[in-house]
């Protein structure tokens, strides 16, 4: 069974409402069990429990909030050498569209790197020019449906890689190569 960790910060509740839509898509994929922290509640035994984690944080001045940085730096910051080849991700709701979000996702997933993790980016649009290619990325919070099923797909996505790679189904690979949404005109 993969385990997919979930972790956010929010100020407004957009970061959480995107979280939960992450979460969502993660449990979509049978077998999958997922655990939903906000930041403060997140401890590095829930990193340790987790085969994969979506990183999620508002944009503050185009990086990640400094309490997902502490996070790293300070909670889990001893983990460092004994989690490499988790699979991980990240999101990121700004205040407009140009606010930095997919730049704070770079730098998420910048820290996900350091500790070996495993980071992706998904090649599917999810609507009319809108992909998550760095992560699930929206201006405010995901109104839209493209907006929504963007951070479904970022959780499946990531649920599916957990089990290819931790549980051995293979056979999802095939599904994740073949998705319908690869170009949309």
């Amino acid at each position: 069974m993969g385990r997919v960790l979930i972790i956010y910060d929010t100020r407004t509740g957009n970061t959480e409402k995107m979280a939960k839509l992450v979460a969502e898509g993660a449990r979509s994929v049978e077998g999958t069990e997922v655990r939903l922290k906000h930041v403060d509640e997140a401890t590095k035994e829930d990193v340790l429990w987790a085969d994969g984690i979506a990183v999620g944080s508002p944009t503050n001045m185009g990086l990640a909030s400094w309490k997902i940085k502490r996070f790293f730096d300070d909670v889990i910051g001893d983990l460092w050498g004994e989690i490499d080849g988790k699979i991980g991700c990240a999101f990121s709701s700004s205040g407009g569209w140009g606010g930095g979000n997919e730049i704070a996702c770079m730098s998420i997933l910048t820290m996900l790197m350091n500790f070996g993790f495993l980071v992706f980016g998904v090649t599917d649009y999810v609507g009319k020019k809108f992909t998550l290619h760095y992560g699930a990325v929206v201006a405010g919070e995901p109104r839209s449906e493209e907006e929504k099923e963007a951070c479904r797909r970022l959780g499946r996505r990531l649920a599916e890689f957990v089990a290819i790679y931790f549980d051995g189904k293979k056979e999802l690979l095939d599904r994740v190569r073949k998705s319908p949404d690869k170009f949309v005109d």
